[in-house]
């Protein structure tokens, strides 16, 4: 069985951390990409970023709309001005890429390609091999007493 969640047909809803931007768009998304390209890196704060591109008519933006950056002459990236959470990456005035880290359930996107191999960084090929821990194991109880997320959900309502 795939991690990949199935997409339904009501729509699929992300969003930023804080709860200040959400989305909705309908559909799947046109393509899903991995790109470790250095733009990728310093957007995301990380060793690359997972896409999903979809139409442009297909998204709305449900509460709040993101902050716009002009990371090169020929894309624009947007982001919540308030939490800081990457958004989107639009390079095409008829498409937008949203983060996967974005959506409400991020397993929907599984990347099929792998962009930006040239800034790849040589680690990344290795990740699943690393050994693992749950939050509940390696969180000590008393620091979970006191934990409390200032997270949005992941859903409206």
């Amino acid at each position: 069985m795939s991690d990949a969640a199935q997409p339904s047909a009501s729509p699929t809803t992300g969003g930023c951390q804080c709860g200040a931007v959400r989305y909705a768009f309908t559909g799947k998304p046109e393509e899903t990409s991995l790109c470790s390209c250095r733009m990728c890196q310093k957007a995301g704060g990380g060793p690359f970023m997972v896409f999903g591109r979809v139409p442009a008519e297909a998204l709305s933006w449900t509460r709040g709309r993101p902050t716009l950056f002009q990371s090169s002459t020929v894309a624009t990236r947007g982001f919540c001005s308030r939490c800081g959470t990457p958004l989107t990456y639009q390079y095409r005035a008829d498409a937008v890429s949203l983060t996967a880290g974005s959506l409400d359930d991020p397993r929907l996107f599984v990347p099929e390609s792998t962009l930006g191999l040239e800034a790849a960084l040589p680690w990344t090929r290795s990740i699943a091999t690393l050994p693992g821990d749950t939050t509940d194991n390696w969180m000590p109880p008393e620091l979970q007493a006191r934990f409390q997320t200032r997270q949005h959900p992941d859903h409206d309502g």
